[in-house]
């Protein structure tokens, strides 16, 4: 009932940047939570950063300062601009958008199919 896609990943040099997009569709009422998560091989999934509905952050301590999380409210869309990249970055991005469904009284919880990140060295 919700459909998620991501665009925007790549490879890209140690330094370099990338932004990432996510635009969710279907049957929504209302988005409050969005965010970016990622896992690397062998890893278990981690969350990146998050961005609440009024525009509060969160972000993982590994990306402080280089990754910024911005929502476009309007277009239910969520970026993750990324900077400064590093070869640990490398990983598969997956966005997560929570809310309601129409009718609001039915919760979603979605997840995006995941966009490769790879920075080389």
């Amino acid at each position: 009932q919700v459909h998620l896609v991501e665009s925007g990943g790549g490879l890209v040099q140690a330094g370099g940047s990338l932004r990432l997009s996510c635009v969710a569709s279907g049957s929504i009422f209302s988005i409050n939570g969005m965010g970016w998560y990622r896992q690397a091989p062998g890893k278990q999934r981690e969350l990146v950063a998050a961005i609440t509905r009024g525009g509060s952050t969160n972000y993982a301590d590994s990306v402080k300062g280089r990754f910024t999380i911005s929502r476009d409210n309007a277009k239910n869309t969520v970026y993750l601009q990324m900077n400064s990249l590093k070869p640990e970055d490398t990983a598969v991005y997956y966005c997560n958008v929570e809310g309601f469904l129409l009718g609001r009284t039915t919760s979603f919880s979605s997840w995006g199919q995941g966009t490769q990140v790879t920075v080389s060295s």
